[in-house]
């Protein structure tokens, strides 16, 4: 029996270990979650004055430390000063030292994303005229290198771990309660919150050098570790311990009490447990949810829920796929998974999939936003991937279904020739036994009949010898009798134990032509094993989704580098054209509250300037908002704040006309942008007018 399994045990444990090489190979660093959308001064600009700080604007809130933003002068020295602060919405900024001298300065970033992914980059502005700089930024590396591999992978076993403990469990109490007393179905479970377990600690030690430096031998640093316990990642991953700790009494009375219970008292005890397993398994699934994609962006508050709901149909689905593969291949032979089991399989599995289906769905519009993002972004490529993996295994699925139904039909067959095989070998096992018993009646006879030749030998001997050697003879032959009779009860005891292993081979040779002979049975063996090969993969690409930037923020980025270089382009064509755009991000929170403010302000000198203002969403549509207004502050003379509300023109476009600036100077114009009733931010920028 074990012969006919390893073949195919082997074949998954290689494909496993074939996904898994083939995404470290190909793992670079993480993609970040959060990206930059703004910079003030602005990639690549020449400013005729030094800044007095660097202002940065990402896609979403980040977290922040001492040395998150950096500022270096062309020979590699610090000039900032200070801690990094949040001057508000998604905009962060660095002080620097006054009277910085002209030249090439490089501006580093190193932060985490609201949804736990390490960002990092970097990029250069001069001061009055380009020079030569001695700063590289080439090893801007959070997240990758060996560290960020090693912790891909525990993410990996973190998922696959979850799903075989979640749905091992759920496939015996829903489907197989009779499974809680089958071995292979224990160590499956056990397994699955084992690699858990492990890999939680794994990830909570890498967690600090994955989102600093990288290094391997920051790995056990104990201060690097204290702080990972402050953020939000870091009390997720103690909370899912603690939820393990509960996970692990649940799976001790499931194979313990639970199995030894009748079955009228296993009632009352499934409820209890499918409830606090419930319980236990949402929790779980929020350690994800509360911490990752889900928690940030778009309707966090509906996000959750549903990605806790997908992970739970992701277990319920695939581990109960496991649990029932091993049910099929390693259940004791006088006890095999019934067709009745199988049936609510598949009726669980079926409500599986409706269940991801609708969550996917939802997932993938608010990740994505668009149709075109499946084509042009890496999250949208890899969830078309995903996409063709889930109909592949949909389609292996259906297959499953056929060969259920039929093995629901051949089961009266099945049972009648299982009684005739019984029948069968019960007779062949009573005949051995009496031949058994035969031998060893002969062995009987023959014992006694050479103790009488050894006593009429020694009797003979005894009568011609004197009466004292008699006696010593007659003792001998005593002894001798003795002896035979032993070994004859030692041959007894030696052919009992072959007769009991001969009948212990004859019935599992039996049990087993039943259990293989069906070949519906066959063929739903084959196909869930088909199943179980998709899903290793399936979820190696769901890994990886997990830490690759959404399509929406992608987008968002690409178009925020677009406008930040066409700013660029146009501060330094201010001295010829005279006209001035500036590009802000915004995220005043809530519905619709999340887009970029642009404003346009020609000819940028002192006197009459007209001003037109676009509000657009992240995928570069406009659309309008309650209230826009501007106000402009030079304060450098403690002018302002000069405050202009424009004129709705049109969808996403205001103007006014005739704005006054009355001196010439580094003017901060402030956009203030009401987005609902109760939603509101303001974000602002320097620009020299005049």
């Amino acid at each position: 029996m074990r012969q006919t399994i390893a073949p195919r045990v082997r074949m998954i444990v290689l494909l496993f270990l074939a996904v898994t090489g083939a995404l470290l190979a190909g793992a670079g660093p993480a993609a970040a979650h959060a990206a930059l959308t703004g910079s003030d001064p602005a990639q690549g600009v020449v400013v005729d004055k030094a800044p007095t700080q660097v202002t940065l604007t990402f896609s979403e809130t980040v977290s922040l430390n001492d040395d998150s933003l950096r500022v270096l002068d062309p020979k590699g020295a610090r000039v900032d000063e200070g801690k990094p602060s949040h001057t508000g919405g998604t905009s962060y900024a660095v002080q620097l030292h006054s009277g910085l001298p002209d030249g090439t300065y490089t501006v580093t970033y190193q932060v985490v994303s609201a949804d736990s992914h390490p960002v990092a980059g970097a990029y250069t502005f001069s001061i009055g005229s380009p020079s030569k700089t001695s700063v590289s930024v080439s090893d801007q590396t959070a997240g990758g290198g060996v560290v960020g591999r090693l912790y891909g992978f525990g993410r990996y076993l973190s998922y696959a771990g979850f799903i075989v403990m979640v749905g091992g469990a759920a496939f015996v109490l829903a489907c197989w309660q009779r499974g809680s007393g089958v071995r292979a179905l224990q160590r499956l479970v056990v397994s699955g919150w084992l690699t858990m377990t492990a890999a939680t600690l794994f990830l909570l030690l890498l967690r600090g050098s994955y989102t600093s430096s990288g290094k391997v031998g920051a790995i056990f640093d104990l201060e690097l570790l204290g702080q990972v316990l402050q953020t939000k990642t870091g009390a997720a991953l103690v909370s899912r311990l603690l939820l393990l700790a509960a996970a692990a009494l649940f799976i001790a009375v499931l194979f313990g009490a639970y199995d030894k219970r009748e079955e009228e008292e296993k009632r009352d005890l499934t409820f209890g447990l499918a409830v606090g397993g419930t319980v236990v398994a949402a929790g779980l699934a929020a350690s994800w949810a509360m911490a990752e994609h889900a928690s940030t962006g778009l309707q966090p508050g509906i996000a959750m829920p549903v990605d806790i709901l997908h992970l739970l149909a992701v277990a319920s689905w695939l581990g109960g796929l496991a649990a029932l593969l091993v049910a099929l291949y390693r259940a004791p032979a006088d006890r095999p998974v019934e067709a009745a089991a199988v049936h609510r399989f598949s009726q669980v599995a079926f409500g599986s999939v409706i269940a991801l289906v609708a969550t996917g769905v939802y997932q993938s519009w608010r990740q994505l936003g668009s149709w075109s993002a499946f084509t042009e972004t890496g999250y949208g490529r890899l969830l078309l991937v995903k996409i063709c993996l889930v109909a592949v295994l949909v389609g292996i699925a259906w297959i499953s279904r056929r060969w259920t139904a039929r093995l629901g039909d051949a089961a009266g067959v099945a049972g009648k020739a299982g009684a005739g095989e019984e029948a069968g070998a019960a007779t062949e096992a009573g005949g051995a036994e009496d031949v058994g018993e035969e031998q060893a009646g002969k062995e009987h006879v023959t014992a006694p009949a050479g103790a009488g030749e050894s006593k009429s030998a020694e009797g003979s001997k005894g009568a011609e010898g004197s009466k004292g050697a008699e006696g010593s003879k007659g003792a001998g032959g005593a002894q001798g009798a003795g002896g035979a009779q032993g070994a004859g009860d030692g041959g007894d005891a030696r052919r009992a134990v072959q007769l009991a292993r001969q009948r212990a081979a004859v019935d599992t040779a039996r049990e087993k032509r039943l259990r293989d002979g069906d070949p519906h049975r066959l063929g739903l063996r084959r196909s869930v094993l088909a199943e179980a090969g998709v899903a290793v993969v399936l979820l190696a690409v769901t890994t990886a989704l997990t830490s690759t930037e959404p399509g929406r923020t992608e987008l968002e980025a690409a178009k925020a580098g677009s406008s930040s270089a066409s700013s660029s382009s146009s501060d330094a064509s201010d001295s010829t054209s005279g006209a001035l755009t500036l590009d802000m991000a915004f995220d005043a929170g809530g519905a619709d509250g999340k887009g970029v403010v642009s404003v346009d302000i020609d000819p940028a000198r002192t006197g009459a300037n007209e001003m037109h203002v676009y509000v657009t969403r992240p995928n570069g549509r406009g659309f309008d908002v309650p209230e826009v207004k501007v106000a402009f502050t030079l304060e450098a003379k403690n002018i302002g704040p000069l405050s202009v509300v424009p004129d709705h023109i049109t969808t996403g476009h205001w103007a006014a006309n005739g704005v006054q600036i009355p001196v010439a100077g580094e003017w901060k114009i402030a956009v203030t942008v009401r987005t609902s009733d109760i939603d509101q931010v303001t974000v602002f920028k320097n620009a020299q007018i005049g």
